[in-house]
């Protein structure tokens, strides 16, 4: 009989693979001991493992080199970083490592621009392209970047007012993009995003607001859907929809030579995922190209913004099962010893799924079970595995301690969770290490901040040390 929870990894996924395999009945990810971390820091825990972000960069960077060599492409790709997917300094360093290139979305991502411009992380050749709803401070923030000289800041219009509104207050000529507001997929419960320009006013905008003005260069038009590059026909319909926009612009406008086709990759949400990163990058160069030699017009640059492909893959949580609670004859709960409201809020917010897996006793049989926080919302709970919509584990023992692990959780958690700060029903944010590797590839831990502490939490709330 294979009863054991190997097998039933086994037997339903392709395992081992390239970042999970096993040292006996322990899980490693990449190469590392789990078990040894949970000894060494405990649980529960949040960790980043910094050498998959450059990896990720450098992956999407070979993708985009062989899809332009082999259709002939000429012009160049920029990648860039998606501040708001995370804005930990420990990302950014490891990012901009790569050569790469920023993407902001609010007024304080500009004070970030203005760090990493002062401890060297980047340089005047860095293009910041600046998307988001702009007012006051981010407005300012911008201003202040270009006329400190760094010209390779890129205010992406999202309204008709921004343009106006930049013209105030900075000093000189400046370049600009404009963003497409793209239609949405019939499910959703409106039809266009709320962000950018309708695609048939953009060129009546060019012609009103930017053809005659001396201080402002069009240099991009930005493309982003909402539900990221997949082989669907609603995204190839809008990229072509979004060509079609970039060639009439393009016409009108000589300087126009940049696309930026946004972010969107999807990363690793189950040991069953796949995606063809290259077709779809060779699809998307080869559909751009087309349409530009049909128009007889210079094919654009080409920059992507990538935040989740970036950083997802790089973070992981580990915690311990408690208990075990019976509560029908169907149901068995297994308390964690966290919250996933709190520290993996997008497995409560949208339903999102995570790799999850034991990190110990894979030759223990399993059980099928739910798994439960600590927060007293009935909502604290995640149920939602790939094989058959459940969870199954190692079964419950409380004299063998059981650890879970949640993995490619770096995008987004902490700054919808909070980082910091108060959490439902007071439940501490845990431990977070960071995990890096030496030039020989020997491993190297450090603490970037312990579990939160009542003090902390007290002194947020008011509360004066008696």
């Amino acid at each position: 009989m294979n009863t054991k929870y190997f097998d039933l990894i086994n037997q339903t996924f392709y395992f081992p693979q390239e970042e999970f395999t096993l040292n006996k009945d322990n899980l490693q990810f990449h190469n590392i001991d789990l078990m040894k971390i949970v000894e060494q820091y405990g649980t529960p825990l949040k960790f980043t493992y910094l050498p998959q972000i450059s990896n990720n960069i450098n992956r999407a960077k070979g993708w985009f080199r062989k899809a332009m060599e082999k259709n002939k492409y000429d012009a160049k790709y920029y990648y860039c970083y998606c501040t708001k997917s995370s804005h930990f300094s420990f990302i950014m360093n490891e990012a901009f490592k790569n050569n790469i290139h920023i993407e902001t979305s609010s007024a304080f991502d500009i004070d970030i621009v203005e760090n990493l411009m002062a401890e060297g992380k980047i340089n005047k050749n860095t293009y910041v392209v600046c998307n988001g709803f702009k007012r006051e401070q981010y407005i300012d923030n911008i201003a202040r970047l270009i006329n400190n000289g760094h010209n390779k800041t890129i205010p992406v219009i999202d309204n008709y007012e921004e343009l106006d509104l930049l013209q105030e207050k900075i000093d000189g000529k400046f370049k600009i993009g404009i963003r497409i507001a793209a239609e949405e997929e019939p499910k959703f419960e409106f039809y266009t995003s709320r962000l950018g320009i309708g695609y048939k006013n953009i060129v009546p905008f060019y012609r009103k607001q930017i053809e005659e003005n001396k201080n402002v260069e069009l240099k991009m038009l930005h493309f982003f859907i909402n539900t990221g590059i997949r082989d669907t026909a609603y995204y190839w319909n809008e990229l072509l929809k979004c060509m079609k926009v970039y060639v009439a612009l393009k016409k009108e406008c000589p300087t126009l030579d940049s696309l930026n086709i946004g972010g969107g990759f999807p990363i690793k949400n189950s040991l069953a995922f796949e995606y063809d990163y290259q077709y779809m990058i060779d699809e998307i160069i080869n559909q751009i190209k087309i349409s530009c030699e049909e128009a007889e017009v210079d094919v654009p640059n080409i920059f992507t913004e990538f935040g989740s492909f970036t950083v997802g893959e790089s973070g992981g949580a580990i915690y311990q099962v408690l208990y075990q609670k019976q509560q029908n004859d169907r149901e068995k709960w297994n308390m964690i010893d966290s919250s996933f409201i709190t520290t993996l809020p997008d497995t409560w917010a949208i339903n999102k799924r995570f790799v999850m897996l034991a990190i110990n006793r894979w030759n223990d049989t399993y059980e099928r079970v739910l798994l439960g926080g600590l927060t007293c919302d009935s909502d604290d709970y995640y149920n939602s595995e790939q094989n058959m919509n459940a969870v199954y584990l190692p079964k419950y023992n409380k004299e063998k301690p059981l650890y879970i692990g949640f993995f490619n959780t770096g995008a987004y958690q902490e700054t919808i969770g909070g980082f910091g700060g108060l959490h439902h029903c007071l439940i501490p944010q845990p431990k977070h290490i960071l995990i890096d590797r030496d030039e020989n590839g020997i491993l190297a831990t450090e603490v970037f901040s312990e579990q939160q502490s009542a003090e902390q939490v007290l002194s947020i709330l008011g509360y004066e040390k008696k």
